[in-house]
């Protein structure tokens, strides 16, 4: 068995796409590839990230829309805006920003 390693990023880290024009703020990490082959399949093979390492779900955004999308490592990177995040569903799960980072929010039982 391969060697995991400790993510890179947090839960509510905001982090663009090193290559495609998107950004967003994490909300979940899988420590290894955990989408269907069908998924990974259709990346394009000169583009397609390596399995065993940490993917990212991410509430993202561009310059048109927000979505939900599942990231690799190898391909994100902090995002230097300083900006907020539109996605709708920010505010439902997550408070801030502050300092480049949304903290998530705590649940309090009813």
């Amino acid at each position: 068995m391969a060697d995991i390693r400790e993510a890179r990023f947090g839960i509510g880290e905001i982090v663009r796409h090193r290559i495609h024009p998107f950004r967003g703020v994490i909300f979940d990490v899988d420590p290894i590839f955990s989408n269907s082959e069908e998924w990974w399949l259709s990346i394009p093979e000169n583009m397609r990230p390596v399995k065993n390492q940490p993917y990212y779900h991410l509430l993202a955004e561009n310059a048109k829309t927000t979505y939900v999308a599942y990231v690799s490592e190898q391909n994100l990177l902090h995002d230097e805006t300083g900006q907020p995040c539109r996605h709708p569903q920010v505010e439902e799960i997550f408070e801030g920003p502050e300092e480049g980072r949304y903290r998530p929010k705590l649940h309090q039982a009813n």
